[in-house]
């Protein structure tokens, strides 16, 4: 029996090219939303961090690495932004559930993206004299991390709990096979799923 399968995952042939959007089963948008959340979350430990640490070096440096992570992240957060608007705007019917759950994503995450810009603007005014990083912006910071895993949440309940966007396996990946097909490929197999 076969242990592994990767060509499929990998091409792009046989996949509709949807512009910015990305290609049909290859989304743009949620692989970039990894970059902001996972700097977010970090910075807010690394600014934890340096205030129990206390002035000095370390606490300087944690206050410096989290500063560089959130500058890091809302850069990414840009072109995370326009896809996911130009997702929300081609994909989500209005009135529906999925609609108001993206509204709800799309609040949070430009609201966080807000809070981001004004906590670097905060950390710049104090960057070179800092021996850590005070206390008001560890709040800050804690209050982005908070809330960007809340909007994590609610993209991640348009994803596995609603699929927008998902383009749904026709059945033949999930029957016992030696077969691996690429995107587009019809099933050989007396059978499967066509």
């Amino acid at each position: 029996m076969r242990l592994f399968s990767v060509k499929p995952t990998l091409t792009i042939k046989g996949r509709k090219f949807k512009g910015i959007r990305g290609w049909s089963g290859k989304p743009t948008h949620p692989p970039l939303t990894d970059i902001p959340i996972g700097a977010y979350v970090l910075a807010a430990v690394f600014d934890l961090l340096s205030v129990v640490v206390g002035e000095g070096e370390t606490g300087r440096n944690l206050f410096v690495a989290a500063t560089y992570v959130m500058l890091g992240g809302l850069i990414v957060s840009i072109p995370t932004a326009i896809t996911g608007l130009v997702d929300w705007k081609t994909s989500t019917p209005k009135g529906t559930q999925a609609w108001r759950t993206a509204n709800t994503h799309m609040a949070i995450m430009l609201t966080t993206t807000a809070v981001v810009v004004l906590d670097l603007v905060l950390r710049w005014s104090d960057f070179d004299t800092s021996l850590a990083t005070p206390i008001s912006i560890m709040v800050l910071t804690l209050l982005i991390g908070g809330a960007v895993a809340l909007g994590a949440t609610y993209g991640g309940t348009l994803v596995y709990d609603y699929e927008f966007n998902v383009e749904q396996d026709r059945g033949y990946a999930w029957e016992e096979s030696e077969t691996d097909y690429l995107p587009g490929e019809k099933p050989d197999k007396p059978g499967q799923h066509a």
